[in-house]
């Protein structure tokens, strides 16, 4: 079984690396913490911020009890996914993939920091998108994709 599924562990892990290598080049900069971060370009800069809740920072808890039950309940939907992973092919299972790999990135974050740190701040003049980070770009992608193979079933079975 490890072999035939070789190529996805590694793009997980690929993915998972990815989002650590950033989060940690973030993190170990001093001029992230400053107030404004680094600026980019005129409508990118990078601006270290702790997550404690799920993705854009929605439910945040001071209290640890609903941290702790916050983060199973992620742990038990990547599960699911992984069993959905296993039992898809194609451009389906790549997808899942990307959620998977996200997923741990941010899941290791949850663990050993207690906040996930988001640093990619997009913004046109003062108006602010949410903050957020590598992994949650795969997370968003791989679901993109999955919306998209939907629609795209969907209008296939009609045409029938």
């Amino acid at each position: 079984m490890l072999k035939k599924h070789l190529v996805d562990f590694s793009i997980i892990i690929f993915i998972f690396l990815i989002d650590r290598a950033s989060k940690l080049l973030i993190i170990s900069s001093p001029e992230t913490f400053e107030q404004n971060g680094i600026s980019i370009t005129h409508f990118l800069n990078f601006n270290l911020i702790w997550n404690e809740g799920i993705a854009f920072g929605l439910f945040s808890f001071n209290d640890k009890l609903y941290y702790n039950l916050l983060t199973i309940f992620i742990c038990i939907i990547t599960a699911v996914i992984i069993w959905l992973m296993f039992r898809s092919k194609r451009f389906e299972k790549f997808s899942y993939l990307m959620i998977i790999g996200g997923s741990f990135g941010n899941i290791f974050d949850r663990v050993f920091y207690s906040a996930v740190p988001d640093f990619i701040d997009i913004h046109i003049n003062n108006f602010h998108w949410f903050i957020f980070n590598v992994a949650d770009i795969f997370i968003t992608l791989g679901i993109f994709c999955l919306i998209m193979l939907e629609i795209l079933s969907k209008k296939k079975d009609e045409a029938r």
